[in-house]
């Protein structure tokens, strides 16, 4: 129950509505209970009316009396039954929603780090089918549960006063009930963490091939991927039937108890009324209900174990998440402005997740509302750079200063906020292509949307669309080509209006023309703003105030376009290269 500890806020955020339910399920309970008393009353009437000690008037009264108090306990505990079950239910709810909002604002405070080394089914189950799990716990555990321990408490109460010794026969078989079900408990709450487990894995492997299902059919493996799917299902499966063998044992080991109760009323109440311990017929009748009442909630008492067992285990799997503390911390809270020059002073960078050295010792500044562009090699550390100013991950050696001040020391809200970035695998929502241009201006108009896809070059694109901007796009923006998610992801970035534009090689894939276009737009909206180029292409290069060479890591050449190309080394054989890709073409 430790890790279900978390829920106590909740439960303390909703304790009005909670002891509301209590007080209900109690008045529930006690009118319930009316049942077996009236029905034992009633079988004394008709025993005295046929013994004679009843005149046929009064014999007729008593009975009618009898039925109609016992209508009425059934209409009031029934209403009292449902009020309880919203009441304890609707609380349920609320915690799962509070929970899930918990969990998705913890996954968005979480660093890059975090989601390179967790797959997206796994935070998706933990967020799904580990809450509802939770939910459980939290709306009919506790309900079943108080009414459990009400009804145990209340009938004992009643049956004590009628016959103390049939009572303590009637419970004998509750002690063996307990230590089953600490037995069973302990085996239901390691499977049940096991089963999660692999509902992560399955949710993993779903995910994963439907995002990649392209792939997967241009490389013709659906029978290999539907074997390694069914595979896993087969493994899942088992360990599904693993965890429902033990908890199959509960009902019928339930029903046999509350079996042998009834017979152990029947037999020792049978002596007693025959021994004239027991004053009347009914008191036995009356514990037979009482018995059976008891049926249902000692049953559930297996059902509610297994049910708090599993949420524990879903808890644990949460509270792993929950725990984790974002390696990007904002320590500023007051806003900070931020005008756009960028330095960088001898930093260094390693990725955790590889150990590759992708910075090692790197110097440069760009001034407010300059153009730098940075060429260099696949792997070269260029996109990294972008990373470091967008500060998506923290520099291992060095400083990164943003006008001046160290970029830890700038609001981080306020940072990403100024950046619009353009990253080389354009990523579009599932929405219209409105919506996701207006991503980060919301509150813009349709004629910024629409001046921000010219100057992009796709609002023709896009008005050649059935539906025009209105189009919703496949997931990850399928319906679009690689030229197009990209000439809308730019629109987006200027949509914004940044005082720093990031675009990393955000221009691979369309042509030299409509590149050439892109640019001389970009070159007039980006005016004032600063404007870091990522890219393999000379001509995206080439009017930017200063260019920078990498390799490995390290500025190997950096300068002026005419100072570059008049000066042996990558940047001239790079621009001699598709100088003549271009003359050929």
């Amino acid at each position: 129950m430790k890790e279900l500890q978390h829920l106590n806020k909740y439960f303390l955020k909703y304790k009005y509505s909670l002891l509301f339910g209590v007080i209900i399920t109690i008045s529930a309970i006690i009118f319930k209970l009316f049942t077996p008393r009236l029905i034992g009353k009633a079988i004394d009437v008709i025993s005295k009316g046929l013994d004679g000690t009843y005149t046929k008037e009064v014999y007729s009264k008593e009975l009618m009396l009898n039925i109609l108090y016992l209508i009425g306990a059934a209409l009031i505990a029934g209403a009292l039954t449902f009020l309880m079950r919203q009441t304890i239910i609707n609380v349920s709810r609320y915690i799962e929603y509070d929970l899930k909002n918990e969990i998705y604002q913890q996954y968005q405070r979480l660093s890059q780090n975090f989601y390179k080394s967790n797959r997206t089914g796994d935070l998706m189950n933990r967020i799904t089918e580990d809450v509802s799990r939770v939910r459980m716990y939290a709306g009919p555990a506790i309900m079943y549960s108080l009414n459990m321990i009400t009804l145990f408490v209340v009938a004992f109460f009643y049956m004590y006063n009628q016959s103390p010794k049939l009572t303590l026969y009637t419970i004998i078989p509750l002690p063996i009930l307990s230590f089953l079900i600490y037995f069973l408990s302990k085996e239901i709450h390691k499977r049940s963490t096991i089963v999660q487990e692999y509902l992560s894995k399955l949710s993993t492997f779903t995910q994963e091939s439907f995002s990649g299902i392209s792939v997967i059919k241009a490389y013709g493996i659906e029978p290999i991927t539907n074997d390694n799917f069914e595979a896993l299902s087969t493994e899942n499966r088992q360990k599904q039937i693993d965890l429902t063998k033990v908890q199959a044992l509960f009902f019928p080991m339930m029903i046999l108890l509350i079996g042998i109760s009834n017979i152990l009323v029947i037999y020792i109440g049978g002596k007693q009324y025959i021994d004239g311990e027991i004053e009347s017929i009914g008191v036995i009748a009356e514990f037979i209900i009482y018995v059976n009442m008891l049926t249902w909630p000692v049953a559930t008492l297996g059902w509610v174990t297994s049910i708090i067992q599993q949420a524990e285990a879903s808890q644990k799997r949460i509270n792993e998440f929950l725990k984790e503390e974002p390696d990007i911390k904002n320590t500023v809270s007051t806003p900070t402005k931020i005008n756009g020059t960028i330095e960088f002073k001898d930093v260094h960078f390693t990725h955790s997740d590889t150990n590759i050295k992708a910075l090692k010792g790197l110097s440069f500044k760009i001034n407010s509302g300059d153009t730098l562009a940075i060429i260099g090699k696949t792997g070269s550390g260029k996109s990294t750079i972008l990373d470091l100013i967008g500060r998506l991950y923290d520099v291992e050696k060095g400083v990164i200063e943003i006008d001046g001040n160290p970029i830890k020391d700038i609001n981080l809200t306020s940072l990403r906020n100024s950046i619009g970035f353009v990253p080389q695998d354009a990523f579009l929502f599932s929405d219209s292509i409105k919506d996701n241009i207006k991503f980060g201006s919301v509150n813009a108009t349709d004629d910024d949307v629409i001046n921000a896809a010219k100057n992009a070059v796709v609002h023709k694109n896009i008005k050649a669309f059935s539906k025009g901007y209105d189009t919703v796009l496949g997931e990850r923006g399928i319906t679009l080509s690689g030229g197009q998610k990209q000439r809308v992801s730019i629109a987006r970035a200027i949509l914004k209006n940044p005082e720093i534009l990031l675009l990393d090689d955000c221009l691979s894939a369309v042509d030299t023309e409509t590149e050439e276009q892109i640019l001389n737009n970009l070159n007039k909206v980006s005016k004032g703003k600063t404007t870091i180029i990522v890219s393999h292409r000379i001509s995206s290069a080439k009017n930017a105030n200063h260019i920078i060479v990498l390799d490995e890591g390290k500025i190997t050449q950096q300068g002026s376009h005419d100072e570059l190309i008049n000066i042996d080394g990558f940047y001239k054989e790079l621009y001699l290269k598709q100088l003549s890709e271009t003359l050929d073409a």
